[in-house]
């Protein structure tokens, strides 16, 4: 991913719209890129803190913003055992199948 295009996805990144492998490919340029990590933090600052602003809300948006991050990284924990365990189980159906073959074909 190039910094050109975390920038256009930090607005779907703070708006909650990412699917599983764009925001895993987001997280991982951002985590290693500083100043996509640095336009993060301003877009969630601003985009956040006016809406906090809005409401009336007392608000710690560094927090906010570290625990959406931990939760992103959850996300993708999660998803990623998911799909391991998926693959497990194609796994056992094939040698399922493949063993009913053979047993046929003996």
């Amino acid at each position: 991913m190039t910094c050109r295009e975390c920038e256009r996805q930090i607005p779907d990144y703070i708006g909650r719209k990412m699917d599983y492998p764009g925001m895993r490919r987001f997280l991982e340029h951002v985590d290693a890129c500083g100043s996509c990590r640095e336009e993060l933090v301003i877009q969630f600052l601003i985009q956040e803190g006016m809406a906090h602003l809005e409401d009336g809300d007392v608000f710690d948006l560094q927090r906010e913003l570290r625990e959406r991050l931990e939760e992103s990284h959850r996300r993708i924990r999660f998803y990623e055992g998911v799909l391991r365990v998926g693959t497990l189980f194609e796994a056992l159906a094939m040698a399922g199948v493949l063993g009913v073959v053979a047993w046929i074909l003996r």
